[in-house]
């Protein structure tokens, strides 16, 4: 996500909370028996030693099932998405079900949400619900009317969403955040927390800003992360975490959220610096890594405490070689969630 935003509110970052083989065949018909006596009692036997190695019937070959409660785990060099170390593939794999429901007339209530998974386990996180926002869409390229329609954010009007950047060589932003985001999930889910997407990649575009604040605000969500990477110039690299400012408009009111949502977001800096290795930001938030704005929907119209981060700078060629990375976005995804989990108590 490339913009340019109003000064940051300062943060001393020593404030950080963190730091340091086939299936056997049956022949058919069954043998038959010779009139002439003299081979009556050859035909028979073989007949019989036939009926024992062919068996009752032919079935299928047993199904490996997983055990209970086994998952498969997903490589840190292989993102969800069919991309292996960044490099896009040129038709990503796309399950029957994700294609069904991934049509351009698929309904705004049908399409948008992800339904949260039920807590698994007895994790510190048990009992708390979290949402993760993957920025932008894979889809919103080829669905430019829909994504251009304005929509209101309390103080204003924004795009309904944007397609988001991309590296040079093509890796989009909106694939990068997905895989990040499902990798966060895996994380807090295995810490007990319950865990619901805005968009899970199933869907044909969007959702829209005010809808992604929405699914926050419904789920009564104990915090709500957007992930994202910039798109600023070569030279500018970093992380940096917006905070929501104070606005107070139309159907907007951030007055409750502004100081959850900054203690939120410090814990997330400082985890995710822990985590991967990343500087903050060194043309935003004054090397605080922080970023506060007034003119987000998705920060606007929230209920509940919520913060975006840009996870780094798809124009720059070191920070592209962490993006486009899956050992790397999986730090990420650890960093993030570890600010969540220390946010939440856990």
């Amino acid at each position: 996500m490339s913009y340019v935003g109003p000064e940051p509110d300062g943060f001393d970052p020593d404030g950080w909370d963190g730091g340091g083989g086939a299936p056997r065949r049956r022949f058919g018909g069954r043998p038959v028996l010779v009139a002439f006596a003299a081979l009556v009692p050859t035909a028979l036997a073989a007949w019989l030693v036939w009926q024992v190695v062919s068996g009752p019937g032919e079935s299928e070959p047993p199904k490996v099932m997983p055990a209970p409660g086994q998952s498969s785990p997903v490589s840190p060099s292989q993102d969800e998405t069919g991309e292996k170390d960044g490099k896009a593939s040129a038709s990503p794999a796309r399950s029957k079900s994700e294609e069904d429901s991934a049509s351009p007339s698929e309904s705004k209530s049908k399409a948008s949400k992800d339904p949260a998974r039920p807590a698994g386990g007895s994790g510190p996180l048990r009992g708390k619900i979290v949402v993760i926002d993957p920025g932008h869409n894979p889809g919103n390229f080829q669905h430019t009317t829909e994504i251009n329609r304005s929509v209101n954010v309390g103080n204003g009007s924004k795009e309904c969403d944007t397609t988001g950047t991309s590296t040079n060589a093509g890796y989009t932003e909106a694939r990068f955040t997905l895989d990040v985001a499902k990798r966060m999930r895996t994380v807090l889910e295995r810490q007990g927390a319950t865990v619901q997407l805005t968009q899970n990649g199933n869907r044909a575009w969007g959702p829209c800003v005010d809808e992604r604040a929405e699914i926050g605000n419904t789920a009564k969500a104990d915090a709500v992360v957007s992930v994202h990477a910039d798109g600023s110039g070569e030279g500018n690299r970093g992380f940096h975490v917006i905070l929501p400012a104070s606005v107070r408009a139309g159907a907007a009111d951030t007055t409750p959220i502004v100081k959850p949502s900054r203690d939120l977001g410090e814990r997330i800096a400082g985890r995710y610096v822990k985590a991967t290795g990343q500087a903050p930001s060194n043309y935003v938030g004054g090397g605080t890594g922080l970023d506060t704005r007034s003119d987000l929907g998705g920060l606007n119209l929230s209920k509940v405490p919520k913060v975006f981060i840009e996870c780094g700078n798809m124009r720059d060629s070191q920070d592209v070689e962490r993006l486009t990375s899956g050992a790397w976005r999986q730090k990420a995804a650890q960093g993030i969630s570890e600010g969540i989990m220390s946010f939440l108590g856990g």
